[in-house]
């Protein structure tokens, strides 16, 4: 349905132009209609995306639709790295994991359709430029020879702790002939058989009941890399990602002044310096100023991207900054406005006579009711048909975080949680 609508045509056609750069205002977008808007420009398009919501909560809902939505694999969620925001002295060794794994699959010019999904506290931190990042990943394939004592020598030069059994990021352990290692690039770690010196087989295993889950012929091992890099080895996440990428805002106001305070209330050097993870009491690296961003900085960059923002915001907000003195315009098209017809869902509490009223009235529109539970959209079916409601629609096993109802495609698009009696 929204693959056939003609403005997202357009709009993907937009953001695959070559020399002009798209800025695009979608106002009215209610519910997780945005997520139907951005699953269609993905699917239609060739470019890659970054979706900055205003904080880390709502990311995690807008990435759980996407991958609801699309099923796809390539869509990482890229949090900030410390266990409390604005605590610069303890870093989450499950966040620089997935940190890792997202800078990884955008690394290069020639990636294309992966999607990235964070907010102002993430893109507050500067991250390590691919070339570093390639230069001391570790790639260990079946059949190579190793030499294992150099090899976790090297291990410990990347940020990684020797322990009995890995169950954390960051972490390796070795026993007789077989090596684990649990890269801050992957979700679970990896066992290293060895026959000898040479690699025999490589498996994905999880942690907690230390069963295999599949077989690998190579791997390849990131390093922390929120210590373990200078600063001169870092850049904005803006630099780093590919030419072909489409920066989306739900606030971009909001995220300015955010980094733009964040700047501001950064502590002295001396308490950046002492940063360890998890508890872990050794400094692992002196942190300064430069490994984070300048807000003016960061925007004047934006003016080289396509841009596109929703939320309820003047046309204005959206116009890139402005250059400094004696530097080059980006050139653009637009900003141009796309103006949507949707609603919230209305909250039924549990009373079905409402819902079903509420689908009576809609003359003409189409319902489609999402549940995670294909069972639970039976049981809603049942209850119509023993209510006699004669109510149809069509019934969806996929979540999304909020329903909406779209006037402009007569269709009530409604989310019903795991108990479909809590239809809200």
């Amino acid at each position: 349905m929204y693959q056939e609508d003609t403005r997202l045509k357009q709009l993907a056609a937009g953001i695959s132009l070559p020399n002009q750069k798209v800025r695009v205002y979608l106002d009215n977008l209610r519910g997780s209609s945005i997520n139907f808007i951005a699953t269609t420009i993905w699917q239609l398009s060739d470019a890659n995306h970054v979706f900055v919501l205003n904080d880390k909560e709502e990311a995690a809902y807008f990435h759980n639709d996407m991958e609801q939505l699309t099923n796809a694999l390539d869509i990482s969620f890229f949090p900030d790295s410390f266990k409390r925001s604005g605590h610069y002295n303890e870093l989450n060794s499950s966040h620089l994991m997935l940190r890792t794994e997202a800078l990884t699959r955008m690394s290069g010019n020639s990636i294309h359709k992966k999607v990235l999904v964070t907010y102002p506290e993430a893109l507050f931190e500067k991250v390590v430029n691919s070339t570093s990042l390639t230069k001391n990943t570790i790639r260990i394939k079946v059949g190579e020879n190793l030499k294992v004592e150099a090899l976790m020598e090297q291990f410990v030069s990347l940020g990684f702790r020797r322990e009995d059994f890995v169950y954390e990021p960051g972490q390796f352990a070795m026993r007789g002939g077989i090596l684990d290692i649990y890269s801050f690039g992957n979700e679970h770690p990896y066992r290293i058989e060895l026959f000898g010196n040479e690699v025999d087989s490589i498996r994905i295993f999880d942690p907690e009941t230390q069963l295999s889950e599949r077989k690998l012929l190579s791997v390849s091992i990131q390093p922390n890399i929120e210590t373990k890099f200078e600063t001169a080895e870092k850049i904005s996440l803006l630099q780093y990602l590919p030419e072909n990428t489409v920066f989306w805002f739900k606030d971009l106001d909001f995220t300015l002044g955010r980094l733009k305070k964040m700047e501001a209330e950064l502590p002295e050097r001396s308490e950046l310096s002492q940063v360890s993870i998890d508890h872990e009491e050794d400094v692992l690296k002196e942190l300064t100023r430069a490994d984070f961003e300048n807000m003016y900085q960061w925007h004047y960059q934006l003016r080289d991207r396509h841009l596109v923002e929703w939320y309820n915001h003047s046309l204005e907000r959206i116009v890139p900054a402005p250059a400094p003195s004696g530097s080059p315009q980006g050139g653009g098209l637009g900003p141009i406005q796309i103006q949507f017809a949707t609603e919230e869902q209305p909250v039924f509490n549990r009373q079905f006579e409402m819902l079903i009223a509420d689908l009576k009235k809609r003359n003409g529109y189409s319902a489609y009711i999402f549940s995670e539970n294909p069972k639970q959209l039976e049981r809603l079916r049942s209850i119509f048909e023993d209510l006699n409601a004669e109510i149809n629609f069509v019934a969806v096993p996929t979540a999304i975080s909020k329903g909406f109802i779209d006037h402009d495609k007569k269709s009530a698009l409604l989310y019903g949680s795991p108990d479909i009696s809590a239809l809200s």
